[in-house]
C-alpha cells in the first residue's frame, strides 16, 4: 500500500466534487419513482398546519377534531400516572392562566377547578388556584363565588394581599360595606400607606352611611304607608261601606285593590281633606263598552262628573244622544235587582246605602239615556 500523501491541486478537488455531484444525481435518477402520499394537501396545508401540536395558535375547542400527537401530549401532562399532584396542579394554574389572559375566564375557571381537585400538598400553590380562580370570577361579576374563593384562600395563606384586595372589592360590589372595611383595615394594618385601599375604604364608609340612611327613610315611609292603609281601612270600615269579601268590622287591603287592568294603579285612596277617592266604572249596556273612571270623589256627585266625561261626546255615541243632563244611572244588587240614582246624588251617598256592595275595589254604575229604547229594555230584564 501507498501511504505516501497525495498534494490536491484546486482544479483536482473541483474535478473530483464535480464526478462525485454527478455520480449521486445519476443514482437518484435511477431509484423508482413513487408518489409522496403522506403529506399535507397543497389545498389545506394551512388548516392542518394549525392543527398540528406544534405548530396551533389556540388550544382546540369542545368537539374540534383533535390531532393525535395532541391527544397524547394531553395525556403525558395530565396523567396522574405520568405526573406528580404538584406537576398536575402547576399545568393545570399554567392553562388556567393562559384562558385568563385572553379572558376566556369560564375556561379559566375549569382549569384552576381541576387544578384545585388535584389536592396537592403545597399551600402555596392550592391559595393562588384559589386566588386567581376567584379572579376569574370577578371578571364574571361572580362576585360571592369570588368572596368565597378569596376566603378559602386566606385560610390557607392569610396575609395573602392579593386575596384581601379582591375580597374587600367583591364585598364593595355586594353592597356588604362593613365587610369590605374590616378587609380594607387588614391590609391597611401593614400598607397604611396604600392609597388605593384607602380610597376603597373612604367609598365604604360613604356608602354604609348613604345605606344607613336610605334603610332609614325606607322604614319611616314603610310606616308611614302602614298608618296610611290602616287609616283607609278604617275610614272605609267607618262610612259602612260594604266590601265585597270583607268581613264585618274587618278589612283587608287586598280587597280593595282594582280587578281592571286599566285601574290597577288606580286604587282608593284619602286625599288631603279626608276624602276617599275611588275608581269608578260606568256600564253602557247599548254599546256594550266601558268607561273606566280613575278618580271618583265620594263628596261629588254624578251630575259633576258627567260635566267632565261628557264635555266632548265620546267617539262612540255617533248621535250625540249621550248629554250630562239626559242619562239615567243604575246599579245591581246581589239580588239581582237594579236601583235607579238620582244624578243629583253624591257618590258616597250611594255606597253606604244598603243595597250596595263594592265588588273587585271597583265601584261600577250602569249608565243610559233616560226614555231612550235601549232603557226599556234593559229594565224590562230585570
Amino acid at each position: 500500500m501507498d501511504n505516501t500523501k497525495k498534494n490536491w491541486t484546486d482544479q483536482e478537488r473541483q474535478e473530483l466534487a464535480a464526478k462525485l455531484d454527478k455520480e449521486l444525481d445519476d443514482f437518484i435518477d435511477k431509484l423508482p419513482k413513487k408518489k409522496y402520499e403522506d403529506g399535507w394537501p397543497e389545498d389545506r396545508w394551512e388548516e392542518e398546519m394549525d392543527k398540528h401540536p406544534f405548530f396551533m395558535k389556540e388550544p382546540p375547542k369542545p368537539g374540534d377534531e383533535v390531532h393525535p400527537l395532541f391527544e397524547g401530549l394531553q395525556k403525558l401532562k395530565y396523567d396522574p400516572e405520568e405526573n406528580e399532584p404538584e406537576d398536575l396542579a402547576v399545568n393545570y394554574k399554567e392553562d388556567g392562566n393562559y384562558n385568563f389572559k385572553y379572558k376566556n375566564y369560564r375556561l379559566a375557571i375549569i382549569s384552576y377547578t381541576e387544578g384545585i381537585k388535584v389536592k396537592c400538598e403545597n399551600p402555596e400553590i392550592n391559595a393562588t388556584l384559589l386566588n386567581n380562580r376567584a379572579a376569574a370570577h370577578f371578571f364574571l361579576k361572580n362576585y360571592r363565588s369570588s368572596l368565597q374563593d378569596c376566603q378559602l384562600a386566606l385560610k390557607i395563606k392569610p396575609d395573602y394581599e392579593k386575596a384581601l384586595v379582591r375580597a374587600a372589592n367583591c364585598c364593595f360590589e355586594m353592597k356588604q360595606y362593613q365587610n369590605a372595611i374590616e378587609f380594607c383595615d387588614v391590609i391597611l394594618n401593614k400598607q397604611k400607606d396604600n392609597e388605593v385601599i384607602l380610597e376603597l375604604r373612604q367609598k365604604c364608609v360613604n356608602e354604609e352611611k348613604l345605606k344607613k340612611r336610605n334603610e332609614r327613610k325606607r322604614d319611616i315611609e314603610i310606616k308611614k304607608k302602614e298608618k296610611e292603609e290602616e287609616e283607609l281601612i278604617k275610614e272605609i270600615i267607618k262610612r259602612g261601606y260594604k266590601i265585597e269579601g270583607g268581613l264585618k268590622g274587618k278589612l283587608s287591603l287586598d280587597k280593595l285593590e282594582p280587578h281592571f287592568p286599566q285601574l290597577v294603579h288606580n286604587r282608593v285612596f284619602l286625599d288631603e281633606n279626608n276624602n276617599l277617592i275611588w275608581p269608578v266604572v260606568f256600564v253602557y249596556p247599548e254599546y256594550k263598552i266601558m268607561d273606566y273612571i280613575q278618580e271618583f270623589n265620594e263628596k261629588k256627585t254624578f251630575s259633576e262628573l258627567f260635566e267632565l266625561v261628557f264635555k266632548s261626546p265620546p267617539e262612540w255615541d255617533t248621535d250625540k244622544k249621550y248629554k250630562p243632563k239626559e242619562l239615567a244611572i243604575y246599579f245591581e244588587t246581589l239580588q239581582k235587582k237594579v236601583k235607579y240614582v238620582r244624578n243629583e246624588t253624591i257618590l258616597g251617598n250611594v255606597l253606604a246605602s244598603k243595597d250596595y256592595v263594592i265588588k273587585g275595589g271597583t265601584p261600577s254604575f250602569i249608565i243610559m239615556v233616560k226614555g231612550s229604547p235601549a232603557e226599556k229594555r234593559f229594565l224590562e230584564e230585570y
